[in-house]
């Protein structure tokens, strides 16, 4: 829905009636959503919820600049690590879908390898 909502808002449940329920972070926030209800469920389109409810609410800390750093900063998979990745990927049909699991898969080798260094 765009950075300054998700800064705002966070989704802290669903109710048994499929209402899914808004943390925000003021009133403000919570009735300027309520007034935008038809207009972010449309965005969201066929999986939005049936029904939206906004009310001020904890949201997650933001990121700090190192955390966003880190992440963007992932390590490249080695040859080793992206051959692993095809071989776990190869039994996927879907050519597109399968190249999207090796690369992920790879990513994720790769990482596990940078955790295990540090």
């Amino acid at each position: 829905m765009g950075e300054q909502i998700a800064r705002n808002a966070w989704p802290a449940r669903i109710a048994r009636d499929g209402t899914l329920h808004v943390n925000t972070s003021s009133s403000a926030w919570a009735f300027e959503l309520t007034q935008l209800e038809v207009t972010i469920r449309e965005k969201l389109g066929e999986p939005a919820p049936p029904k939206l409810r906004f009310a001020p609410g904890p949201l997650p800390e933001p990121l700090t600049i190192a955390e966003d750093v880190s992440s963007a900063s992932a390590p490249e998979p080695s040859a080793d690590e992206r051959a692993r990745a095809s071989e776990l990927a190869v039994s996927i049909t879907d050519e597109k879908l399968r190249n999207l699991v090796a690369r992920a898969a790879a990513a994720s080798l790769a990482g596990s390898r940078s955790r295990r260094s540090v």
